[in-house]
């Protein structure tokens, strides 16, 4: 007799219940499969793009808090861009007490290439997320210069020498107000293997890349480390004075920008990248936790629907397949490994982007099942009144924020 005899309804209900659960999983991976902007897909990288006759002035806007540690790796290589136009890079000392400022200025004087403005703006006003009024300050810095395009990056990011060419020669291409890259985060420890690829697949599930460029859509991000915006499109939006509060603050540019008619790209870096390391699951959890309820807009209702969204789509598959194992039911056994397989199957281009072996890719419910803890966590940590805090400062939700009269 064949172990996967049909198991009766009245026998085993919660088994059979299990399907109809199983096969709504199921459902909804066939669903991100083929109709979430093909999401999993890994080509979208730098638009085609015509070197420009003329090429326009840029500033360079690094906003920047006790980034000692990861300078030295970092800034040098915007100091050696190979631009043809005229550049120059402004990097604001957000009230550093490691030295940050002074830092910089040395590696300008040891490295040379383009011309270095360092400032500081003293601590924000209420109403301001820190880097905000950082950057605030840089683009008023820089705005003596009439430059038309700003590259507002992060001051952990190292670029390629001709990383500001591209992205220029793409913008003026294709006519784009923002082009900004998502930078190659570190997969160096364990933990980074594991937590950096799922995170970036993640991200790319929730604001799929292809829907991004298309004029007149509503998906709308884009990654803080890179982002190139037009000045009159930055004035246009009123960045950054309309989302001064902000904690996520790229995905809020970008939808100011968008939201004034501006035409916005993001897509995978190939030679922008991260040079902070995430050594420990506490690093990765911080980096996560600090804002993954304010991007369920504070929301309680937001956040529950979120832990049973990602316990049906990611945690589901695995134990519907166990389960059908034990109960020698062949429906749901089958359906949770036929979900399980699709959603391995949409992982393996992240993890081939990172240079991660195939073998990783059955784990991602694991993964996800962390992220669902770091999300809770950080609902947890913003009821507690330690919610969205970063480098010794917490900021408050937008909306017990006193709205103030942009300064």
């Amino acid at each position: 007799m064949s172990p996967w005899r049909p198991v009766g309804w009245g026998r085993l209900p919660g088994v059979s219940a299990f399907v109809w659960i199983a096969a709504l999983s199921l459902a909804a991976w066939l669903w991100l499969l083929l109709c979430q902007g093909l999401f999993w897909r890994t080509d979208v990288r730098l638009p085609p793009r015509e070197e420009p006759a003329d090429w326009p002035s840029v500033a360079v806007v690094v906003p920047a808090r006790d980034e000692a540690a990861v300078l030295p790796a970092s800034l040098p290589s915007l100091l050696a861009q190979d631009y043809p136009g005229r550049a120059e890079v402004f990097l604001v000392d957000d009230g550093s007490t490691d030295g940050t400022g002074e830092l910089a200025r040395a590696l300008s004087r040891e490295h040379g290439g383009l011309p270095l403005t360092v400032g500081s703006p003293g601590e924000p006003p209420a109403g301001w997320t820190g880097k905000l009024w950082a950057v605030r300050h840089g683009i008023g810095l820089a705005r003596a210069r009439g430059p038309e395009f700003l590259l507002l990056t992060d001051a952990d990011i190292a670029h390629a020498p001709d990383s500001l060419r591209t992205l220029v020669a793409a913008a003026r291409t294709g006519g784009y107000d923002v082009v900004s890259q998502m930078a190659r985060l570190r997969v160096e420890s364990r933990w980074e293997r594991l937590v950096v690829p799922a995170f970036v697949y993640f991200f790319a599930q929730l604001y799929p890349f292809r829907r991004i460029g298309l004029k007149g859509g509503r998906t709308a991000a884009a990654a803080g480390g890179c982002v190139l915006l037009r000045a009159e499109a930055a004035e246009r939006a009123r960045i950054p004075d309309a989302i001064r509060h902000a904690v996520i603050d790229d995905v809020a540019l970008a939808r100011a920008v968008k939201g004034g008619g501006g035409h916005i790209w993001l897509g995978l870096a190939e030679r922008v990248d991260s040079v902070r390391p995430y050594p420990r699951l506490h690093d990765l959890w911080r980096m996560v936790s600090r804002s993954a309820y304010a991007q369920l807009r504070h929301q309680p209702l937001l956040l529950a629907g979120t832990v049973a969204g990602l316990a049906l789509v990611y945690l589901v598959p695995p134990v519907a397949l166990v389960v059908g194992l034990i109960a020698r039911n062949a429906a749901v056994a089958g359906l949770g490994g036929l979900a399980w397989l699709v959603m391995a199957g949409t992982y393996l281009p992240m993890l081939r982007y990172y240079g991660q072996p195939s073998r990783s890719a059955p784990l991602l419910p694991f993964t996800a099942f962390l992220y669902l803890l770091m999300t809770v966590d950080s609902a947890v940590r913003h009821y507690r009144g330690r919610g969205a805090a970063w480098k010794g400062r917490t900021y408050a939700r937008p909306d017990a924020v006193v709205d103030e009269r942009p300064l």
